[in-house]
């Protein structure tokens, strides 16, 4: 058996705490052919380059060999113009601009109290665990209010988006067992989705999936299987992208202690931080399914027609080439530019509520935990390379203050 290729490393468990210096080591080769005839990019210009490339599909039907078809459809990031940018314009109809463009803005009192309310369920203890206490439960209750799906249901969903989320992309064990487990999980909660749909038609709200079904206009409007697509998409990348922001987040300041001070006399550096950290430590670290339209060159590496893309956005993001001292978490950096939500036509939709969210919870948390300390470093990891961030992230403290001392 042929030894693992750089990529193939990165994706075993094993060095799922630190990628990094793998990362390191692909880049001196930024367009690599696999054994499976796939090419893996992993330089800055590379990737940003094939972002807007038009010679580049986001559909798998436009492979070599398409994979099987089964369970819930592809939702629009899945789809090239001008069926994706119709399907987008009718969700960014719901929340965002020109539209409706003070949606997440109109969030900020719901979400600071929100996390207000779990950093007080705190108190009393000396031990947490970022993940399950403040990083999941924050991002999932603003999402269900988005969209319009009852909070009590959280528990059915959780194990579809947990089988979906581990079964993404390449990785470790049987493929075809990864994917049918994946299509398994979205078409029980496409079915889910699609009788909640079909409540919202009956009875609609001011909710996003109350607009998904009821809007027609010139654009058209979508249909009952694009409706459920486009709802786990929003379920799904809603929240587990930024329970990894968070969770990374909190675990990078934990490490550069220095922050918490900085953080505490400096509220408004939050915002930088999240840019830093979106370049730095960043929940998604492949985009594991572009497609070559036509015959494409990259840094002088021809790709064929029909052949599998994978841009390496974590690798990208930390490219020397493109930034100074790329290894050190800096966030007084003057230019932080970043792949943590992607680029081109299908950069990502929830972008702004996801900084929002992560600025708030860390803010929150540095602010208000004494002396908080990491428990285990390296936490434990999620088994997916591609939506990479730890299961869980138990921390230490001496007392939680009280949100009026702020």
């Amino acid at each position: 058996m042929a030894p693992a290729s750089i990529y193939e490393q990165i994706l075993q468990f094993a060095n799922r705490a630190d990628p990094y210096t793998l990362y390191t080591e692909l880049r001196k080769t930024p367009v690599a052919r696999q054994e499976d005839g796939s090419y893996v990019v992993s330089t800055y210009d590379a990737i940003v380059a094939l972002l807007h490339d038009p010679r580049v599909s986001s559909d798998a039907e436009n492979l070599n060999e398409p994979p099987p078809t089964g369970g819930l459809p592809p939702s629009f990031i899945m789809r090239d113009p001008p069926e994706h940018d119709r399907l987008r314009s009718l969700a960014m109809r719901h929340f965002g601009p020109p539209h409706s463009p003070r949606v997440v803005d109109n969030l900020r009192g719901d979400l600071q109290r929100i996390v207000t309310g779990l950093v007080d369920g705190l108190d009393g203890r000396t031990r947490a665990d970022v993940v399950d206490d403040v990083a999941y439960p924050f991002p999932v209750t603003v999402i269900c209010h988005l969209l319009g799906v009852p909070r009590e249901d959280e528990p059915r969903f959780h194990t579809w988006a947990t089988a979906i989320v581990e079964s993404i992309g390449p990785g470790e064990g049987d493929a075809e067992e990864r994917e049918r487990r994946h299509q398994a999980a979205r078409l029980e909660l496409g079915r889910y989705l699609g009788e909640l749909a079909e409540a919202h038609r009956r009875d609609p709200g001011d909710d996003l999936m109350s607009g998904l079904v009821t809007y027609s206009g010139p654009e058209g409007s979508m249909s009952d299987v694009d409706v459920m697509a486009t709802c786990a998409l929003l379920l799904l990348a809603g929240h587990e992208t930024t329970v990894n922001l968070i969770a990374n987040g909190m675990l990078t300041i934990l490490r550069n202690p220095w922050m918490i001070d900085r953080l505490r006399k400096e509220p408004e550096l939050i915002i930088h931080t999240v840019e830093e950290l979106l370049r730095f430590e960043p929940p998604v670290h492949f985009l594991p399914q572009r497609v070559a339209f036509d015959d494409i060159t990259v840094a002088g590496v021809d790709i064929p027609k029909g052949s599998s893309i994978i841009l390496a956005l974590a690798s990208g993001s930390r490219d020397p080439a493109h930034v100074h001292d790329p290894d050190r978490f800096d966030p007084d950096r003057p230019y932080i530019q970043h792949l943590g939500f992607g680029g081109g036509i299908h950069q990502c939709f929830g972008a702004p509520l996801a900084r929002l969210e992560a600025q708030i919870a860390l803010r929150e948390l540095v602010s208000r935990l004494v002396n908080p300390r990491l428990v285990t470093d390296p936490p434990p990891y999620r088994p997916s390379a591609v939506l990479r961030g730890p299961r869980h992230v138990e921390i230490d403290y001496d007392q939680v203050l009280p949100s009026q001392q702020l």
